[in-house]
This record gives structure tokens, sequence and C-alpha cells, in this order.
């Protein structure tokens, strides 16, 4: 995944709260297993609506989406933060967040920075006057909001580290390891 540090750019306020990931990316989209394609299909039954918050013109090219209380809640379906990331989002601000959807997002580098409801109001009046954002995770801030984030994760984000690179930082450990223990069941006999 790729470093995050610093970004600012368009905001797409969505003023909505508990937007679960049956939302986000419906049932009929998860066939697939890659992490691309997703993105066209991003709150595809809203998107029908032409008022939707993000067929307005002035959402288009927005890389920070800032929505209401309990964004991403529902199923644990990853295909949500993919969906996000693929249509070009790389921060999600809101109140709160799904555990799963959370978690989900910091594996693969898509920011979600929570920040308290007057705040979140804040920043969306903002947004509707047209301002950019600045998300700053070096500094911990949003739009010059202080924001919490663990240190692991932060240092995944900074470093641009996904479980397999994380693993990876090891491999000499894992390989010595195993040169170390003989297997427990022989398999050359099969």
């Amino acid at each position: 995944m790729q470093p995050f540090r610093t970004h600012k750019g368009k905001v797409a306020p969505l003023d909505r709260a508990n937007i679960d990931t049956d939302q986000i990316i419906p049932k009929q989209f998860l066939k697939r297993i890659e992490r691309t394609g997703f993105g066209e299909f991003l709150f595809f039954d809203w998107r029908k609506d032409p008022s939707f918050e993000l067929n307005r013109p002035e959402a288009e090219g927005a890389r920070i989406l800032i929505a209401g209380r309990n964004f991403g809640c529902g199923s644990s379906r990853e295909h949500a933060a993919w969906a996000l990331q693929d249509h070009g989002f790389a921060a999600i601000v809101a109140p709160s967040y799904g555990d799963i959807f959370r978690q989900n997002s910091l594996k693969i580098g898509l920011l979600p920075v929570q920040l308290p409801g007057d705040a979140v109001k804040e920043l969306m009046s903002r947004a509707e006057r047209g301002e950019e954002l600045t998300v700053d995770l070096v500094a911990r801030t949003a739009g010059g909001f202080p924001f919490e984030l663990d240190d692991f994760a932060r240092e995944c984000l900074l470093e641009g580290l996904d479980d397999v690179a994380l693993t990876l930082r090891e491999e000499d450990a894992v390989a010595a390891y195993e040169a170390s223990h003989t297997p427990p069941v022989s398999t050359l006999a099969i």
C-alpha cells in the first residue's frame, strides 16, 4: 500500500448517519476478490437519485469524504473500504465508525479520521463553501482539528505497511526459525 503522510484535497460531505457497508457497496458486486474495480459501484443504489450528494458536480474528484456518525456499520465486507479507495478517497472523516470497517480501512491505507461531531459539522460547512481540507497524519490533524490514532496503525500508514509487508520485515527471523526446527511430520513419505 502507498504511504500516507499528508493529504490536501477536495471534500465531499455526506451528512448521513449509520451508513452501512451494504449501502457503500451492495451485495451484487461482491463476486470478485481483487481490490480494484469496485469504485464505479460505490453507493450504487443511492447514485440512482440525481440529487444524491456524490452526484453533485462539486463532489467530483473529491479525495476526502466527510460523513455522519457510525460510518461503515453493518456487515464486515472489506469490499466497502476497497470501493471507497478505488473511487479515489484517501481519507474518511466521521464522528464514529463501525469497528470492522475501521480496521479494514486501516489495512489498505484508507485513513479513517475520527473527530467530535461539532468538528465534523464545521468541516462539512467548510466543504460546502468549497474549501479544501488538509489531513495530516504526521501531526494527527484534520482541518486543524486534532485526532487520535494509535501509534501502530499510524506507523503502518506512514510507512505504507500492510499485513504482508509487516510479515516480510521479519523474513530473516522466520527463515532462521524454520531452519532450526525439524518438521513434526515428514512430508517426504507421501
